[in-house]
């Protein structure tokens, strides 16, 4: 069974909740695109200044994600 990766984008400031929101569109947007699978699109919210997005992937498909969507960071998902 393959690991699962967690690729996250943080946004900072008044407006880093509603722009990591948006954020998750896309991400929704390029895997339906180029038709690859992904577990789970979300945002975490740190506190009212600090938001990420994210999207958990298979191993096996985190450096397609990684090399066209430029994730800030990485981390194995539980």
């Amino acid at each position: 069974m393959s690991k699962k990766i967690k690729l996250l984008w943080d946004f900072r400031g008044e407006d880093a909740k509603q722009t990591a929101k948006h954020h998750t569109i896309h991400l929704r947007e390029f895997a339906d695109l180029e038709k690859l699978n992904f577990h789970e699109i979300a945002i975490l919210e740190m506190n009212p200044m600090f938001s990420s997005a994210f999207i958990i992937v298979d191993e096996t498909n985190m450096k397609i994600f990684r090399d066209a969507l430029k994730p800030h960071r990485g981390e194995i998902a539980e």
